[in-house]
């Protein structure tokens, strides 16, 4: 458990930085975003026993962020305002949702304004899941947070989606499109 708490921390301060980023980026044009949002890639993890796609515009950043470990995978966009970080920890015998609501906890001591969207139970192909999505604020910037919790082959299994909350719906809508297509074999 510890571990996923440093994986989450992790993440959250990829997010923190990111909302951080006072890049002056220029926004794409309309029809650049709808493209890019109607085009996904599939990515394969752990030999296979987990899938899952993402939009376009988020490609593979895990080596560029100092970290070699091999259960730690980061993907996101060119602005770093939306990210995919897919952790693989140590077994854990606690069930998915004593985890999900001590993660709820931490991000409460870090967050006093944390706003829990949903903390349930999922089901995704055959699979039982645990989802908590929140509304993070960190610096003034708000994010959208969804972590998928699950176990493959015995190791705990971290998905964490952080998405700008600017349009709370848009980014719930972006995050279970990407959930939805998670298969865990």
């Amino acid at each position: 458990m510890r571990n996923l708490v440093k994986y989450v921390g992790i993440g959250l301060l990829v997010m923190g930085l990111s909302a951080c980023d006072n890049s002056d980026s220029k926004a794409p044009v309309q029809g650049a975003a709808a493209e890019s949002n109607a085009a996904a890639q599939p990515v394969k993890l752990l030999e296979g026993k987990l899938s899952f796609s993402l939009p376009a515009d988020m490609t593979d950043q895990s080596g560029k962020l100092g970290t070699q470990a091999n259960n730690m995978h980061v993907y996101s966009d060119a602005t770093g305002q939306k990210a995919v970080i897919v952790i693989v920890g140590d077994n854990s015998n606690e069930d998915l949702s004593v985890l999900a609501a001590r993660l709820e906890a931490q991000q409460r001591s870090r967050d006093p304004q944390l706003q829990v969207v949903t903390n349930k139970s999922i089901e995704l192909k055959g699979q039982t899941l645990q989802q908590l999505d929140s509304i993070i604020s960190a610096k003034g910037q708000t994010a959208y947070s969804s972590v998928v919790l699950g176990k493959v082959d015995g190791k705990l299994l971290t998905l964490q989606i952080t998405l700008p909350a600017d349009d709370q719906q848009k980014a719930q809508s972006t995050a279970e499109n990407i959930i939805n297509t998670i298969v865990i074999n």
